[in-house]
């Protein structure tokens, strides 16, 4: 008698500014049956000193939690595994430190993802746990930024992260926990500046349903509930009234609301400025509450993935349509740069794997930087696909792209090498001397197919065969190698061109 075949169990790690959160989920059938949630109050955001630094207390809180959190994870492959950080650590100078520290503890990578991708994911993990209600505003107040995402189905169209939260606010605005009118005041006025810039974007565009999501939303709701609004509904009056009823009190210690835990208390007030600021800024007039959140979105974009790829090729062609990039020339860098790279790396493990998917996007976003102008295109590539708002991909795979292009041509300064995390320097590097053949091969723009190339590759020492008497007939073409030779030995590799 066989053995009935386990389900596959994958789970969701949410490093957030003011907790971090670990859900882990059974797939069975076509539906996530949730098994395990833990939490964890971390104050990461509290440690971030005036530089941008987190401090080491900070540091040493997340490390204990995430070593807890790898207790629960023992056994699981890595592709069943999703770690996100989010506002502080996208703030954070010494971010790097962290994860470096981070790695000895979790054997998992450890995703920074922009407040767009952040949006997009929450408005998942929402809408996969909500009914749907057509046309939804989704809110979702974290410990460093907030944000905002309209969308209809499994779709958003409006997404922004704006920098506010209520551990960075509750620092900034209620120092050593005063309250007072002037405080509240000027918290929901800062929150409501930057809020100004997209207000009107929202409220022309409209929702049927206002849904909140996370920590601040639901002590929210806890609050009102313990007050006798039975239903959870979060209206503007209701809200008005929690916030004068904070003003009663001179200090977050003296907050004594039914629902209210104790170590919600320090940051309660700078989330009510901010929600406050909210409703008043986009003309709500209630919302509900999900469930549903980040590191829900995370486990659902996880069951094979197909909804990462989908977003991120989805991502990439609008970014060469946006940019006028000459598809044609873009495939045929694609098509060979794919060929040279499963020559090198014939068996790829999972990294390797998702870094050749990074290396076709890069080949199919190579020359976005050209709309800009041609000398020094490369650059102009390198920093559209660095600071682009692209849904899909984290800031790690931004970075991988936008160093795939900067090094595609000219000089190998190798040296201007950003700090990676997730990958390692010498993963980049076959990728970088692929892409850089792949262009130079094609630099010739013609639709006639290129000539078999065989590849051998031996750490920095590279062999390109070429059919024999290519030369005469390509003379341009070997010229352009011949450069790429020079370019490959100042840099300390080694490319050798032989006729087949």
């Amino acid at each position: 008698m066989t053995e009935p075949v386990r389900p596959r169990e994958v789970a969701a790690i949410d490093i957030g500014s003011n907790s971090f959160h670990m859900v882990v989920a059974r797939i069975v059938g076509q539906s996530l049956q949730i098994i395990s949630r833990h939490k964890q109050r971390v104050h990461l955001a509290s440690g971030l000193d005036e530089h941008q630094n987190l401090d080491q207390a900070a540091i040493q809180r997340g490390l204990n939690c995430l070593a807890m959190f790898a207790e629960r994870l023992q056994g699981f492959e890595p592709e069943n595994v999703r770690i996100a950080a989010t506002y502080t650590l996208r703030q954070a100078n010494n971010a790097h430190v962290f994860l470096k520290r981070a790695e000895a503890l979790i054997p998992y990578p450890i995703e920074i993802i922009p407040g767009t991708e952040e949006a997009r994911l929450i408005y998942l993990g929402v809408t996969h746990t909500q009914p749907d209600s057509g046309q939804k505003l989704i809110v979702d107040i974290g410990g460093g930024s907030t944000e905002l995402v309209i969308g209809d189905g499994f779709t958003p169209q409006l997404a922004y992260s704006k920098h506010m939260g209520c551990v960075s606010y509750n620092k900034h605005y209620f120092s050593k926990g005063k309250i007072s009118s002037k405080n509240m005041a000027t918290a929901q006025l800062a929150a409501q500046q930057k809020l100004e810039s997209i207000a009107s974007k929202y409220t022309s565009k409209g929702w049927q349903t206002a849904i909140g999501s996370s920590g601040t939303i639901k002590a929210i709701r806890e609050v009102l509930i313990g007050q006798g609004h039975s239903d959870g509904v979060i209206t503007a009056k209701r809200l008005q009234q929690l916030y004068d009823a904070i003003l009663k009190v001179k200090n977050s210690d003296d907050l004594d609301f039914v629902g209210l835990s104790d170590d919600r208390k320090p940051v309660f007030a700078a989330g009510v400025a901010i929600l406050n600021a909210v409703f008043s800024s986009l003309n709500i007039d209630e919302m509900i509450f999900s469930d549903g959140a980040l590191r829900e979105g995370l486990l659902y974009e996880m069951e094979e993935r197909f909804r990462h790829s989908d977003i991120r090729v989805r991502t990439a062609t609008s970014m060469a349509k946006q940019y006028n990039v000459d598809i044609a020339q873009a495939n045929r860098v694609k098509t060979t740069a794919e060929l040279l790279y499963n020559q090198v790396e014939p068996q790829p493990g999972l990294t390797k794997v998702e870094l050749a998917t990074l290396l076709s996007w890069g080949a199919l976003l190579h020359e976005v930087g050209l709309s800009i102008s041609y000398p020094g295109f490369h650059r102009h590539s390198a920093y559209l696909l660095r600071f682009s708002t692209m849904p899909g991909f984290n800031l790690e795979q931004q970075t991988v792209l936008a160093t795939l292009v900067r090094f595609q041509r000219k000089s190998l300064k190798l040296e201007e090498m950003p700090e990676l995390s997730i990958y390692k320097r010498k993963h980049l590097y076959p990728l970088i001397r692929t892409l850089r053949l792949a262009v130079a091969l094609n630099g010739q723009r013609s639709d006639d197919p290129l000539p078999v190339i065989m590849v051998d590759a031996d750490k920095e020492k590279w062999q390109l065969t070429l059919p024999e008497g290519w030369e005469e007939n390509n003379r341009l073409l070997a010229a352009d190698l011949r450069q790429e030779q020079e370019y490959w030995r100042k840099a300390g590799w080694e490319l050798d061109l032989s006729p087949n």
